[in-house]
């Protein structure tokens, strides 16, 4: 393949001015959409040599046939038109939000001469007023009970509503008391407008001014000794206060927001959104993507806002919103989204304060819905027979790799060496099989890997068990099962009571690592004289399979089930083996410092807590020890001395 795209238009034909290009393939087809403040300076960065550009970026270049860009007279401008052709042409390559589900709406059709509310996932019913979106179906059923109960407006259906309005007989749902529309007979068209009124306000924000309100109420019909209409007030007050409970105070009243969570890894992004309206969560949202091109998390941050506000109504746009990192054209999207509102708009990233806890909560939640999505794809059966063909395919085994084992080491500065051994079968993971190793000493990564493959396939060279030979010897049968005596009837069930440590061999053994870890595997095999395990190592950006012996490594589809089960493997090793690693530390300082004389638990976790972490207490004097309370100089002088003094091992 030769480095140089034959399309590459020469750098004198590209304009420095703003504007948006396209890449398209040979029969047309529009395969990414991007902008710029500098079209000849971004676009280089495609027409660099392919063996420098990330894979997913070589692998879009190398399928387009063209590449045709338009100037625009701004960076504003250059925006609005990406979205538009985003929206248009629909290219693989950009990102692509979805909803992990369809989310249930409070919904008020103030386009109607009598406004209804009701529960619908449908979001575009013109002139309505949408709140939410709820997690739960359930909870938004309640919420509008609620709020009828406040603000009694209509609920009936437009069949029932025009039939009570002809015939003068109150619907089926304003006989029962579960509509107050003017359909029921005790209010008027107007009045009923001025409810529905009082009923968007207090969901979109105005919760103090209606409290107050119906307080003040309630207190003077009670002055007046109208306990009727006191406790009506009472109750409606009540329905309001159930409503504020459901949605948490969260920062100040005059607060209107979006707050955004977004966390990805090289395959896939989850995305949080709560949006809070006059200080408290009024809905939440979560999507997932699957990634095509290597974007940060700012790249992901621009998709998204132009995602959620390219479309949105001028009363869903907030004053400010808040994300883990600002997009490149920060200041643009602020332009757009003001003129749209029709005031300003600040998109922010907090550091400190309640906006950036909230966001903090965010990101634990887009955390946990990228997590869930991966559960959800790897239960997938089909999923995973699919994957494993694939990866049968890939590296050309003769059978799909129904046990895969994957090796992970982990050290710190070369101190407490550790690896993992996961293992998946039938692409799930076997968590009675994990295995840990301790490995006292090591060169690099690559004798640590050496050291524990030859460990453990030292077992699949092992004979059967002695408690097997001592069966035969008494007189077991091999070929029929059949005992001769009790003695070994007895070792025979002890043998089906205890399998054998790391009984069946992987099908497939990957370590974490390129070549040099891969060659170190493939020694370890040889030496202990194994055939039929197929290598295969993960490199470090994760799109690269490298096999013994090869120049060059097999890469994956993109978004293919194969790469995700690889990707989820790795993650597992890695995991296990860092928890591993951190309880082996926690441990060991714990031992050591319980050896002083004087140090106890309590004294032990008063200095941990003050200093921080072990790093810094080794690196402590004996002064700055001592301040801990509870210790004293002469302790203080035992400390430094024993955590200076070498340890055996």
């Amino acid at each position: 393949m030769s480095d140089v795209l034959s399309y590459r238009p020469k750098a004198g034909e590209i304009p420095t001015s703003p504007g948006v290009y396209r890449f398209s393939d040979a029969s047309g087809r529009v395969l990414y959409v991007g902008k710029a403040k500098n079209l000849r300076q971004r676009l280089s960065n495609y027409f660099a040599p392919l063996r420098s550009l990330h894979e997913r970026t070589r692998r879009m270049v190398t399928s387009a046939a063209k590449v045709d860009w338009t100037v625009v007279g701004s960076d504003i401008e250059a925006l609005q038109l990406e979205y538009t052709w985003i929206k248009e042409f629909d290219p693989p390559f950009n990102v692509k939000f979805r909803d992990d589900k369809t989310y249930p709406y409070l919904c008020v059709t103030l386009g109607e001469e009598s406004p209804r509310v009701m529960v619908t996932r449908n979001h575009k019913i013109r002139g309505a007023r949408y709140f939410g979106p709820y997690p739960k179906i359930w909870a938004v059923h309640e919420t509008m009970d609620l709020m009828v109960k406040a603000f009694p407006i209509r609920t009936c259906n437009d069949t029932n509503y025009k039939r009570a309005m002809q015939t003068g007989k109150p619907c089926f749902a304003g006989q029962i008391g579960k509509c107050g529309g003017p359909c029921s007979g005790r209010v008027t068209i107007a009045e009923h407008r001025e409810r529905v009124n009082d009923f968007v306000s207090f969901l979109a924000g105005g919760d103090r001014r209606f409290v107050t309100e119906f307080t003040a109420k309630m207190k003077q019909a009670s002055a007046e000794l109208d306990f009727e209409n006191a406790a009506r007030y009472r109750d409606t007050l009540l329905s309001l206060e159930a409503v504020l409970e459901k949605s948490a105070m969260v920062l100040r009243d005059s607060l209107d927001a979006d707050v955004f969570g977004v966390v990805h890894d090289e395959l896939s992004a989850a995305v949080h959104q709560f949006m809070v309206r006059g200080g408290r969560i009024r809905g939440v949202m979560s999507w997932t993507v699957d990634k095509e091109l290597e974007l940060s998390t700012g790249e992901l941050v621009d998709g998204l806002l132009q995602r959620v506000y390219a479309s949105a109504d001028r009363v869903d746009i907030p004053r400010e919103i808040i994300v883990p990192e600002l997009p490149e054209d920060v200041s643009e999207m602020e332009s757009v989204l003001a003129e749209r509102r029709g005031a300003k708009v600040r998109i922010k990233t907090p550091q400190r304060g309640e906006k950036a806890a909230l966001m903090q909560t965010a990101q634990i939640n887009a955390a946990g819905t990228l997590k869930l999505y991966k559960t959800r794809r790897t239960a997938d059966f089909a999923a995973r027979s699919q994957a494993l063909a694939d990866i049968q395919e890939a590296i050309g085994m003769d059978q799909a790799p129904l046990r895969i084992e994957c090796y992970d080491a982990s050290h710190l500065q070369g101190t407490n060496i550790v690896a993992s051994m996961v293992v998946f079968e039938d692409g799930l993971p076997r968590k009675d099989q994990y295995r840990r190793f301790n490995v006292a000493e090591s060169t690099d990564d690559t004798d640590s890997l050496y050291q524990v493959l030859s460990r453990r396939l030292a077992y699949l060279n092992e004979p059967e068990e002695p408690v097997l030979e001592a069966a035969l010897a008494a007189g077991l049968d091999e070929s029929t099962g059949a005992g001769t005596d009790a003695e070994a009837l007895a070792l025979a069930s002890e043998i089906v009571a205890k399998p054998k440590k790391f009984a069946y061999p992987p099908q497939l053994l990957i370590v974490d690592g390129g070549q040099p870890q891969v060659a170190a595997a493939k020694r370890a095999l040889e030496d202990s004289g194994q055939t039929g395990i197929q290598l295969a190592g993960i490199a470090k950006r994760l799109e690269e399979l490298w096999l013994p012996d090869s120049d060059y490594p097999v890469i994956l589809p993109r978004n293919s089930e194969a790469l995700f089960l690889i990707q989820r493997l790795r993650d597992e090793a890695h995991r296990f083996a860092i928890t591993h690693q951190r309880s082996r530390r926690k441990r060991d300082i714990t031992t050591i410092l319980g050896e002083i004389p004087g140090l106890g638990p309590a004294r032990i976790s008063a200095l941990l807590k003050h200093f921080g972490s072990v790093t810094r207490l080794r690196e402590a004097d004996a002064v700055a020890i001592s301040e801990v309370p509870g210790v004293g100089e002469t302790l203080a002088e035992t400390i430094v001395s024993t955590l200076a003094a070498p340890r055996e091992t």
